[in-house]
């Protein structure tokens, strides 16, 4: 093997897992559900602010809670996923822990409702960082974005398409009850579809120095321990991603673009939902567009490539949100144009950033990385932008909310990405480094 400099960064050879665009469906599905619930309570949020008699703020602390709750959880699950097995914590956590979700439909009360949703959100938490870790092992360097952006991209279009129909349950009695019950049975049934057809792959399947390996080599590094866990602080460039996270405004357009439109712009909550289409329909593209773009970037400039893309993306954001926001356009026509803009700029976000995180950790480190990465500092940016957003929506209004938060951020956000340039290309080369010394060390005891 030739030696690897402490600067180069080399694209991964692609290494084909069997069956892995199957898994990846079934996967998705799973994703689809925990952001479909989480939708739901926001798209329909006047009905049950109507049915329970509670603020905007109410919105806020909802939200709020469940992404608290899942920054303590998710890591939790990671670890049982360690412990135990990837497959079962994701049929019992994003599974049949739906059992919740038809249990929140039966609230009589908001504090009921607070209470049932959080316990739902612990569970859900477990999808994101135990998901996009299978990801990782189920697609090599040079088609991680295009995998990431598939999952993604379809989820947000089915979303997209479940759009209208969660409009339509605003005309009827309760229909928010209706919407938890029929997700979370839908969950169950998902879970057991998953515990009959998921296959796991196994750590490390898809790096090309580790493929050829047998699972019990692979699975030499692959229990975690409190100093690994913690020496993913000494990741810069992961650092860096991390703060960046904090800032990333735009996750407030899927908690508060429906309640935005009702409140400022005068319109039914069913003439409101309507753009949830257009955005869900940006979404995908954006996602598949950053797939694309992040394997051509990848190819073209390992070094810096991904880093461009992303930055872009921040910059592209705060402008259409800018537009999309601040101007009264009578009808609902424009305002679905720009949330589509809005959406196709913020898909292109997971289709980077997921497969940065992966480039810059080994592989027993991702669902931790992950863990820290969406369950807890993305939550923690969800849940402060949804508490400032309900209760100084309450005080200065959500326009000039939506101003602060979706463009002028973002534009922060955009430019401090800046800083993720030199110390990326340099956490890629080490890991790649280290890949190649464990493929050493392995074959030297084999011989």
């Amino acid at each position: 093997m030739p030696e690897l400099s402490q600067r180069t960064v080399m694209p991964p050879s692609e290494v084909k897992v069997k069956g892995r665009w199957r898994q990846l469906s079934l996967l998705g599905g799973t994703m689809l559900v925990d952001s479909t619930e989480a939708s739901l309570v926001s798209s329909l949020f006047p009905l049950i602010r109507q049915s329970l008699g509670v603020s905007l703020g109410a919105l806020g602390v909802l939200t709020a809670a469940g992404k608290v709750a899942g920054a303590f959880t998710g890591p939790l699950w990671v670890w049982a996923a360690q412990r135990w097995s990837r497959k079962s914590v994701l049929v019992v956590a994003t599974g049949l822990w739906g059992v919740w979700g038809v249990a929140a439909g039966f609230s009589q009360t908001f504090g009921q409702l607070l209470v049932l949703y959080t316990v739902l959100a612990a569970g859900y938490a477990a999808a994101h960082p135990i998901i996009t870790e299978l990801i990782g092992d189920l697609f090599g360097g040079s088609s991680r974005g295009r995998a990431v952006g598939v999952v993604y991209g379809a989820v947000s279009l089915v979303s997209a398409g479940i759009g209208p129909l969660k409009g339509r349950l605003a005309g009827v009695d309760d229909g928010w009850r209706w919407g938890l019950w029929g997700i979370g049975a839908f969950n169950i049934l998902l879970g057991i579809g998953l515990w009959i057809w998921f296959r796991d792959p196994g750590r490390g399947a898809a790096e090309e120095q580790l493929a050829d390996l047998d699972p019990a080599t692979r699975d030499a590094h692959s229990k975690l321990t409190r100093d690994k866990a913690l020496s993913l602080l000494r990741i810069r460039s992961l650092v860096l991603l991390l703060i960046s996270r904090l800032m990333s405004g735009h996750l407030l357009v899927g908690t508060f673009g429906v309640v935005f439109l009702v409140d400022v712009y005068g319109f039914s909550t069913q003439k409101a939902s309507i753009v949830l289409l257009p955005f869900g329909v940006g979404y995908f593209l954006g996602t598949l567009l950053g797939g694309a773009a992040a394997d051509w970037a990848h190819r073209r400039s390992p070094r810096h490539g991904l880093v461009a893309v992303l930055q872009t993306a921040q910059f592209v954001f705060a402008l259409v949100a800018y537009f999309g926001t601040q101007f009264d356009y009578g009808g609902i026509a424009l305002f679905g144009v720009f949330f589509a803009l809005m959406g196709a700029a913020q898909g292109v976000n997971p289709s980077v950033n997921r497969p940065m995180v992966m480039a810059i950790t080994p592989p027993e480190l991702r669902g931790a990385a992950f863990a820290v990465y969406v369950s807890v500092f993305e939550a923690i940016a969800w849940a402060g932008f949804s508490l400032g957003a309900g209760f100084l929506g309450d005080a200065v209004g959500l326009r000039t909310v939506f101003l602060w938060v979706l463009v002028l951020l973002m534009l922060v956000n955009g430019v401090f990405l800046t800083l993720l340039y030199r110390p990326y290309a340099d956490d890629v080369a080490r890991v790649q480094r280290e890949l190649h010394a464990r493929r050493e060390a392995a074959l030297l005891v084999r011989g």
